[in-house]
C-alpha cells in the first residue's frame, strides 16, 4: 500500500505555500492530487512554459453557455500553484480531483435553481458569507448567510476576523515547518464536528468530497508509492475517511446520476487586483501584494516593504527620508514585540507607517495600501495557450477590423456611412460596457452626424477584463450586452435606464436594446417622479432624431418619447410647486433641456402637448419666479406668445406689488444666459427696453439692482452689442428682428469668404458633397 498524506492548505497562503514546499522536499511523493478541476489536467504541463508568469488563473466553461463558468486564479505564493512546479520538476504525477465541473455546471445539478441572467459572478460581490480556508472559487450560489467557523476560533484568540487569525498564525509566520499540517487537520477536525451543513452547498460539498476520495483511492490502486493531497484545509478531515469501512459504496451513491455536460478549459491572464477580497472573490485574501513580498522576501520583509512604501511616496513628491524608514521599520519591530509576535504583521507595518512616513494623513496611507497591500501585478500566459471565449473573440473582431491591440495611441476617425468604420464603432462602444475603454470618443471636425472621432490608447491589463468578461458571454457583444442588462436591473431612475439605451444602440446591441426600452417604459409606467421623466426625455430625444446614422431601428425609442412627454406635460405644473432657490435652478435646467428635446423632434402633437403645459407653468403665481420667467421666455422664444403678452407678463412679475426677491428671479429665468438672443432674436431687446423705459421713477430705482446683477452674467461682448443696439437713433422696438442699420453693400463683401469657407452651393435637388441624402443625416 502506497504512503498518502494530506496537506490542508489556505488557498493563497504563503505560510502554507512555504510549509508545502518544505514539507514536498521531504516526501518526495511520485503523485500530486491537487484539489481542482479535473476537467483542466491537460493543461497542467503548462505550468511549467517561461511565458507563464502568475497571477492566472484557471477557466472552465459551457462552450454552449459561456456564461456558466468558474475561474480558479493561482498567484505565485499559492500552494496548488507551488505544488504543480514541484511535481512538473521532480516528473511526478499531477492530477486534480474535484468534482469535475462537467457535473457542476450541468443543468439540475444538485437540484440547484438556475441562476438568474446576471447573477454575480467571480470579480463581482456575491454573499456576506465568510469562506473557509480552501474555499473555491466557482460562480457562487445565491447569497446566503453561513456561519463562520474561522471567525469563533479568531474571536476565542482575540483577532477580530478569522481572516487575520490565520495569517498571524498560518502565513505570516517565520520558518517552514512542515509538521504545521498536522495541527491544521486537528483544528479543522474539530470544528467540523460542531458545523451545521449549509444548505445552499451542502449537496454540493458532499458530491466534491465524495470524489475527492474516489480520486484518492483509485491512485492508490496504482503504481504510486507515495501520494500527496492537496487540498483546503476544511476538507483534510472529510478526505481522510478515504479508506473508512463502506465509504467507496457511500461515495458511489453519492456520485451515480448525477447530471453531465459538455466543458472546455483555458488559461488565462489575473490580477492581483481581482484575487483581493474587496473583487468579491470569495477565496480572495485582503492583501496579495503584501503576500508576494512575504513569499518572496521572507528574511527582510519589514524593510523590503518600508523601503518600497517609501519610494512611493517620493514618486509622488512626498517627504520620505532614509531616516523615517528607519524609525518606521524600528517602531514596526517594537510593535510586533509588544503584540507577542516573531517580526511585525501587515497591521504594525501599516501603523508605523502611517505614524513616521504618513504622519497620519490618510491620503498617502491610501496610496500605499493600493499599490503595496492589494497591488497591481498583472499575470501572463503562454501565446500559444488556449484562450477564453471572449479573448478569442476580440482577436478575431480586432483583425477583422484592422485593429492592433497595443499598437501606438492616436486618432481614428471613423465614417459611419462605411460598413467596416461602422463596425469599428460598434467594436469599440461594445468594449467599452464591458470596461476595456481602449477608444476614447472625441468632437469629431466637419459638417454631418456621419462622422465619429476615436483616440485609441491600449492598456496591457486589460486582458483581465476580457478574461472576466467571458463569465457574461462567449463574445464581446453578449458580455457587452448582459452587462448592460445587469446594469439595468439595478437601475433605480427612469433617467439612468435612458443613458443605457443610448450606449446600447451605439454598440449596436438591438435584442438588450429592446429588453431596456421595455423596462423604461414599465418603469415611467409607475413613475411619480416627473423630474425623473424629464432627464431622460433629451438623450431618448436625440438618439430617435439621430440615430438614424448607425442604420439602428429608432422607431421603439420615438415611441417611448411620445409617450413621455404628454406625462411630463400633465405633471410639470405640480412637479415645480414649493421649490426652493437650488430646486428652481434644476427645474429650469430640466424645463430647457425638455423644450429643446421636443424641438430636436419636430413633432406638432408633441410641441402642442408642452407649450400647453408651459402656459399652465407661466400663470401660475406661487412658482418660483426663475422657472416661471423662463416658462415665459420659452413661449416667447416659440412664438407661442408675441412680444406684447411677454411685455405684460414682464411688468406684472416685476411691479412693486410682487416683491423684490420674486422680481428678481423673474428676470433671471427670463433673462439668463440671453446675451446672443437680445442682440438677435426676434424682438427681445425691445421688449426688456419698453418695459425699462415705462418704469417710474421710484420702481426704476429698486429694480436696476435686479436687473443690473442679471445682465452682470452677460459675456462682457455681448454687453457692449447690446448696448450699441440701445445707442441707435429709436433704439429696438418690441417684434421687429433686430436692430435697423443693415448694410447690404458690406454683407456682400463678405459672400465670397463664406462661399470659400462653406464650398460651393449644391444643384437644385442634389445633395451636398460628403454630405448624406438622407434628412436625418445632416448635421
Amino acid at each position: 500500500m502506497p504512503t498518502i498524506r494530506l496537506f490542508g492548505i489556505r488557498h493563497h497562503g504563503p505560510g502554507s505555500a512555504r510549509s508545502l514546499r518544505a514539507a514536498l522536499a521531504e516526501f518526495a511523493p511520485d503523485c500530486l492530487l491537487i484539489e481542482g478541476p479535473p476537467d483542466a489536467d491537460a493543461l497542467i504541463p503548462l505550468v511549467a512554459h517561461e511565458a507563464m508568469a502568475p497571477p492566472v488563473a484557471l477557466l472552465v466553461y459551457r462552450p454552449d453557455r459561456p456564461r456558466d463558468c468558474a475561474f480558479f486564479p493561482f498567484a505565485a505564493f499559492s500552494p496548488e500553484w507551488v505544488a504543480m512546479r514541484h511535481g512538473l520538476s521532480a516528473g511526478a504525477a499531477i492530477r486534480f480531483i474535484d468534482l469535475p465541473h462537467a457535473h457542476q455546471l450541468a443543468d439540475g445539478f444538485g437540484a440547484r435553481p438556475e441562476p438568474p441572467e446576471g447573477a454575480p459572478v467571480d470579480g463581482e460581490p456575491v454573499a456576506e458569507a465568510a469562506a473557509e480556508p480552501g474555499d473555491p472559487s466557482t460562480v457562487p450560489a445565491p447569497a446566503a448567510i453561513r456561519r463562520d467557523p474561522l471567525g469563533e476560533l479568531a474571536a476565542a484568540a482575540g483577532y477580530p476576523d478569522g481572516e487575520r487569525w490565520w495569517d498571524a498564525l498560518v502565513e505570516s509566520r517565520a520558518g517552514a515547518d512542515g509538521d504545521v499540517f498536522a495541527a491544521i487537520a486537528e483544528a479543522m477536525g474539530a470544528l467540523r464536528d460542531g458545523a451545521e451543513p449549509d444548505p445552499e452547498d451542502g449537496i454540493r460539498e458532499e458530491a466534491r468530497e465524495a470524489h475527492m476520495r474516489a480520486a484518492i483511492r483509485k491512485a492508490a490502486k496504482e503504481e504510486f508509492s507515495r501520494i500527496a493531497v492537496i487540498c483546503g484545509a476544511w476538507h483534510v478531515p472529510a478526505l481522510a475517511r478515504h479508506d473508512a469501512k463502506g465509504q467507496a459504496s457511500a461515495d458511489a451513491a453519492t456520485l451515480k446520476g448525477l447530471p453531465k455536460t459538455k466543458v472546455a478549459a483555458a488559461w488565462a491572464p489575473w490580477s492581483y487586483e481581482r484575487l483581493a477580497t474587496a473583487s468579491g472573490y470569495r477565496a480572495g485574501v485582503l492583501s496579495p501584494e503584501w503576500y508576494d513580498t512575504l513569499w518572496h522576501h521572507e528574511g527582510r520583509v519589514a524593510a523590503r516593504w518600508l523601503a518600497r512604501a517609501a519610494a512611493l511616496l517620493r514618486e509622488e513628491d512626498l517627504d520620505a527620508s532614509p531616516a523615517s524608514v528607519i524609525e518606521a521599520a524600528r517602531l514596526a519591530e517594537a510593535l510586533a514585540a509588544f503584540r507577542g509576535r516573531s517580526r511585525p504583521s501587515l497591521d504594525d507595518l501599516d501603523e508605523a507607517t502611517q505614524a513616521t512616513l504618513c504622519f497620519a494623513d490618510p491620503a498617502p496611507m491610501g496610496l500605499i495600501r493600493r499599490k503595496l497591500v492589494i497591488g497591481e501585478r498583472l499575470g501572463a500566459t503562454p501565446p500559444d495557450s488556449p484562450g477564453t471565449p471572449v479573448e478569442a473573440d476580440f482577436e478575431a473582431q480586432a483583425k477583422r477590423l484592422r485593429l492592433k491591440p497595443g499598437a501606438a495611441a492616436g486618432d481614428l476617425v471613423l465614417d459611419l456611412r462605411k460598413e467596416t468604420d461602422l463596425a469599428r464603432s460598434h467594436f469599440l462602444n461594445r468594449l467599452a460596457l464591458i470596461g476595456v475603454p481602449w477608444g476614447t470618443r472625441r468632437e469629431a471636425r466637419g459638417r454631418g452626424t456621419f462622422k465619429e472621432a476615436w483616440f485609441l490608447a491600449w492598456q496591457p491589463d486589460w486582458v483581465v477584463e476580457l478574461v472576466a468578461a467571458s463569465a457574461e458571454g462567449g463574445t464581446v457583444a453578449e458580455a457587452a450586452a448582459a452587462r448592460v442588462k445587469s446594469r439595468a436591473r439595478g437601475a433605480q431612475r427612469v433617467a439612468e435606464l435612458s443613458g443605457l439605451i443610448g450606449t446600447l444602440l451605439d454598440a449596436d446591441l438591438p435584442e438588450a436594446t429592446a429588453q431596456v426600452v421595455r423596462a423604461l417604459d414599465d418603469r415611467a409606467a409607475v413613475s411619480a417622479d416627473v423630474f425623473d421623466l424629464m432627464d431622460a426625455l433629451p438623450a431618448l430625444a436625440e438618439l430617435a432624431r439621430y440615430g438614424s446614422v448607425r442604420s439602428s431601428d429608432t422607431e421603439p425609442v420615438l415611441a417611448l418619447v411620445r409617450g413621455l412627454v404628454p406625462r411630463a406635460a400633465a405633471g410639470l405644473v405640480a412637479a415645480c410647486q414649493s421649490l426652493d432657490d437650488e430646486a428652481a435652478r434644476a427645474a429650469k435646467a430640466r424645463i430647457v433641456a425638455v423644450s429643446g428635446a421636443v424641438a430636436l423632434l419636430e413633432d406638432p402633437a408633441l410641441k402642442a402637448a408642452w407649450q400647453e403645459a408651459l402656459r399652465a407653468l407661466a400663470d401660475q403665481d406661487h412658482v418660483h419666479g426663475r422657472v416661471v420667467g423662463r416658462a415665459v421666455r420659452l413661449l416667447f422664444d416659440e412664438r407661442a406668445i408675441d412680444a406684447g403678452e411677454a411685455g405684460t407678463r414682464l411688468r406684472l412679475a416685476l411691479s412693486r406689488a410682487a416683491g423684490a426677491v420674486p422680481a428678481a428671479a423673474w428676470i433671471e429665468g427670463f433673462l439668463e444666459e440671453s446675451g446672443t438672443v437680445l442682440i438677435h432674436g426676434q424682438g427681445l431687446l425691445g421688449v426688456v427696453d419698453e418695459w425699462l423705459s415705462g418704469l417710474d421713477d421710484a420702481l426704476f430705482t429698486e429694480l436696476l439692482p435686479l436687473v443690473r446683477r442679471t445682465f452682470a452674467t452677460l459675456a462682457p461682448a455681448e454687453r457692449r452689442a447690446i448696448g450699441e443696439a440701445l445707442a441707435r437713433p429709436g433704439g429696438p422696438a418690441p417684434g421687429e428682428e433686430g436692430p435697423e442699420g443693415f448694410d447690404s453693400r458690406r454683407a456682400a463683401c463678405v459672400l465670397p469668404i463664406l462661399r470659400l469657407l462653406l464650398g460651393p452651393e449644391p444643384a437644385k435637388n442634389e445633395p451636398a458633397k460628403n454630405e448624406p441624402a438622407e434628412t436625418g443625416d445632416a448635421a
